[in-house]
């Protein structure tokens, strides 16, 4: 193992609620690799809506101080450092781990399967159940740091394991086609502006739901249609239009997601930042036979894939700003306002 100082620099959630709960130290002992296991000297590190809504307890469903205030349902062990999208260098190997992957580029696949020695039966979220990325040093089982080789910068690529495999996975599981019509609500967000590039890269026709200031970049990277988020939609599409929906929004107007579905159309859901309450007609589901996909744990083959797509230059990252670690509320309420295209990166 590379010398090492014995501290580190990083930010502490330390309990639900505002910016306040998120404390920068400069004195959290390093984490040292256990057998299986790879230390990751952290080179930049993505925003995400999972780290705000574990901060303000949103997935509680309405008790910030609930115990099953995390994505997982589960009580956070505090502190925890957060950041799930991690691009890094690796320092440091545990028992079982060949030396030789000591200096590789590294992303982090943020859906953990093992972790602290152990095969996990649910799945754990990189900085949710486990320290992550928000630090200058993290640990992650060997099995889940993807070495890669690309000119992109550490920034860019932090921009891609969480927005990118979520996307993906999606796709994956609705099983996105050659030719499919495929509707992305939220297109402009880090996921769903990587649902885009990947639809395209499968070969679909994109309809892209975002803000009218958006809409020129998102056809820049892809898509064919774009429509305003308040659109009306069956009059500008038509009933049974798309093949499939790829959601990430919810609100008021998902019941109209399912009118412009085809019979045996394919839903993925993957978020609910427009409201996570929706009506749905249950007559519309069973007559017309449609089909669907809730995704949070990644497909085996997904984070996989993903890095293969980034090596061969078949999707580009989006950063729209990038801050010091430091400054990670500043980042956060930037990331809040939503006037942005992709993604918002922490840089150590």
């Amino acid at each position: 193992m590379q010398h090492l100082p014995s501290k580190m620099s990083g930010i502490y959630l330390t309990g639900h609620g505002g910016p306040e709960c998120l404390e920068y130290r400069d004195d959290i002992d390093i984490p040292t690799p256990a057998a299986d296991e790879v230390l990751v000297r952290v080179e930049a590190a993505g925003v995400n809506n999972t780290d705000i809504n574990t901060r303000i307890g949103w997935y509680s469903k309405g008790d910030q101080d609930a115990e099953d205030a995390s994505w997982a349902g589960k009580a956070l062990q505090l502190p925890l450092i957060q950041g799930a999208d991690v691009c890094g260098v690796i320092v440091g190997v545990g028992a079982g781990v060949s030396q030789d992957r000591i200096g590789e580029r590294i992303l982090i696949e943020p859906c953990l399967v093992e972790a602290q020695g152990q095969t996990l039966e649910n799945p754990w979220y990189f900085g949710s159940e486990c320290n992550g990325g928000f630090a200058q040093y993290t640990v992650v089982a060997s099995r889940h740091a993807y070495g890669l080789s690309c000119d992109l910068s550490s920034a860019e690529l932090a921009s891609f394991p969480c927005s990118y495999s979520t996307a993906e996975n999606m796709l994956t599981r609705a099983a996105v086609g050659e030719g499919e019509r495929v509707l992305i609500t939220g297109a402009s967000g880090g996921v769903g502006s990587a649902a885009v590039q990947l639809a395209k890269a499968r070969k679909a026709e994109v309809i892209a739901i975002t803000s009218p200031s958006k809409e020129e970049t998102l056809k820049q990277i892809g898509a064919d249609i774009t429509l305003s988020r308040d659109a009306e939609l069956v009059a500008q599409l038509g009933h049974n239009s798309v093949d499939v929906v790829i959601d990430l929004v919810g609100g008021a107007q998902w019941p109209h997601l399912l009118e412009v579905m085809k019979p045996k159309g394919r839903y993925a859901v993957s978020g609910a930042i427009g409201g996570a309450m929706v009506e749905l007609d249950l007559r519309t589901l069973y007559l017309k036979d449609l089909s669907f996909f809730g995704c949070t744990v990644l497909e085996e083959e997904v984070f996989g894939n993903l890095i293969s797509y980034i090596e061969q230059g078949k999707i580009k990252p989006l950063v729209a700003q990038t801050y010091p670690l430091a400054d990670i509320a500043a980042a956060q309420a930037a990331f809040q306002t939503k006037k942005h295209v992709g993604k918002i990166v922490l840089t150590l």
